[in-house]
């Protein structure tokens, strides 16, 4: 994939080149979908959100991000993948409230039987936990993300950061045993 093609393409976006934008799509489209086909294989089997599709609402939310400083291609691709987990969460978390009826009136009722786990829920317990991981620290959130969710390696993750490799390794640790005590809870 030319990586040169890419970050000229978002800086020259980024500068208000909508046809640059146009040219963006065919040269990270590929890539987008290996994402989301990363991301997928982490969820239950059976779940109704495809790689095409879940790449497809990245693509549409990251061209609507016009905040983004977009710096190279590295970051392109972690913002894509932090989004494709955003989805996945509103998924799973629109699955469950609709098995919990949904937009149906609310009713307390007394002793009634607890059900199945939603297949939901394990993400939503990930993203629960990752989020109380980036309000303690960020950094260490941050390479989860990018190294779980976006299959960046620990030299790649480093670059997006700007911190050493070294740095990478030791939250990548700490992240690891973190949120594996977390989600013992």
């Amino acid at each position: 994939m030319p990586q040169t093609g890419i970050t000229e393409r978002l800086l020259a976006w980024r500068h208000g080149d909508e046809q640059a934008l146009v040219e963006l799509m065919p040269l990270v489209y590929d890539e987008l979908r290996r994402l989301a086909r990363r991301h997928l294989r982490r969820e239950r089997p059976g779940h109704t959100l495809q790689a095409t599709a879940l790449a497809h609402e990245a693509y549409l939310r990251l061209v609507d991000a016009n905040r983004v400083e977009w710096r190279d291609r590295l970051h392109f691709f972690a913002i894509a993948s932090r989004i494709m987990r955003r989805v996945l969460v509103d998924a799973a978390r629109a699955k469950a409230a609709d098995k919990r009826g949904g937009g149906a009136e609310h009713v307390t009722l007394v002793d009634v039987p607890v059900g199945d786990p939603d297949e939901g829920l394990e993400v939503i317990a990930l993203d629960t936990a990752l989020e109380a991981l980036a309000a303690a620290d960020p950094r260490k959130a941050r390479v989860v993300e990018l190294r779980v969710f976006g299959g960046l390696t620990v030299q790649e993750t480093a670059s997006v950061l700007k911190v050493s490799t070294d740095t990478v390794g030791r939250d990548w640790s700490f992240a690891k045993s973190w949120l594996k005590r977390a989600l013992k809870k």
